[in-house]
């Protein structure tokens, strides 16, 4: 028996060393045990194999019991723990309509100072509602600086679940948080630096069948999602309800930011990405690599833009779009026009309204 212990514990020292997801460990120990209870029932008594390995598949069974009371008895205090961060961020002071809550003014003195911004400029962030598109690498930042500027309503949608290898950039999260929604624990994060904002979890994959009314409750939408499924459409959905689109995208050390917005002359997305290039042409994170900082970078831009287009300060990203070189420490501003014949934006560009 101590032969199995120890090559379970082996198999976890390797995985956490080669940075394996916990739950890739788990998985790993779990077949092992499965293998070794096979072994256990399948050859005779005295068996040098099965002598080796516990003898009897009874302590097997046993030790099993115990470790599913253990996994059940975390999974409860967990659930009962994620009730509780629930019932006091339900009891945190509350953003009220129209007016400032106690603290407020102090906490965004700095907001309120800025010409461009002051007062009317912080009571349209109050008043906004912002919908946030991926908790990963984009959103972490994004979803952090729109609570600390005081946006009164932040929804967040994405389906995957917080993985060790996400905290080398996605800064929201933390290695306590290792295995939690992605969505619950930004929205732990985003209330722990701003009580008095509404956060809006949604723990799911955004898809034909919901995006539309999900749009429809947001003023703005950012996209920090990974892949080009997506991209297009959130672009089609925020199109056909003329929300202004700010997006983000990484690869390597470069990334690059616009605000796609045809109800106000600048093209969409697919304007300039009229479809998705070959996989090898455009890899993932995953496989390609992404610097840390990076996401922290254009993401910190994309919150930039939002409180720009929500408060009318300045000139935001529309119709142009900027790249960010890391390894250079370059920048550089391209101009980006509607494509007439594009089919998802073509009647906005003339001035039609659905």
């Amino acid at each position: 028996m101590g032969l199995v212990l120890g090559l379970a514990a082996m198999l976890w020292g390797i995985g956490h060393l080669m940075k394996a997801p916990r739950n890739a460990r788990l998985c790993m120990i779990g077949l092992l045990f499965i293998f070794v209870l096979a072994l256990q029932l399948i050859l005779p008594d005295g068996h040098p194999v099965r002598l080796a390995t516990g003898e009897s598949p009874a302590l097997w069974l046993i030790l099993a019991g115990f470790t599913g009371l253990a996994v059940g008895y975390g999974a409860i205090i967990k659930r009962l723990r994620t009730q509780a961060d629930h019932k006091l961020s339900e009891q945190a002071p509350q953003k009220k309509t129209g007016a400032f809550a106690d603290g407020e003014l102090e906490r965004y003195a700095r907001h309120i100072v800025l010409r461009e911004l002051g007062g009317p400029g912080q009571k349209r962030l109050k008043d906004a509602r912002v919908l946030v598109i991926g908790a990963g690498g984009l959103g972490s930042p994004a979803l952090m600086y729109l609570a600390a500027a005081g946006v009164g309503t932040i929804g967040v949608i994405d389906d995957d679940v917080v993985d060790s290898g996400n905290l080398q950039r996605q800064v929201v999260h933390s290695d306590d948080a290792i295995g939690m929604p992605k969505v619950f624990s930004a929205e732990q994060r985003m209330k722990s630096i701003n009580p008095y904002i509404e956060v809006r979890p949604y723990k799911r994959r955004l898809s034909d069948d919901i995006a539309k009314d999900l749009f429809s409750d947001y003023d703005v939408i950012l996209d920090g999602t990974d892949n080009f499924d997506t991209r297009y459409l959130a672009n089609r959905f925020a199109v056909e309800l003329d929300k202004p689109l700010v997006s983000g995208a990484l690869s390597q050390w470069e990334g690059q930011i616009s605000v796609f917005d045809p109800a106000n002359g600048a093209p969409c997305y697919q304007c300039i990405f009229e479809k998705a290039p070959a996989a090898e042409l455009a890899p993932s994170c995953a496989e390609a690599g992404v610097l840390g900082p990076l996401p922290g970078v254009i993401g910190s831009m994309m919150a930039v833009e939002t409180v720009k287009i929500i408060a009318e300060a300045g000139q935001a990203l529309r119709g142009d779009m900027l790249i960010y070189d890391a390894l250079w420490g370059e920048t550089r501003k391209i101009g980006l026009k509607p494509r007439p014949e594009c089919p998802v934006c073509a009647d906005r560009q003339n001035g039609a309204r659905a």
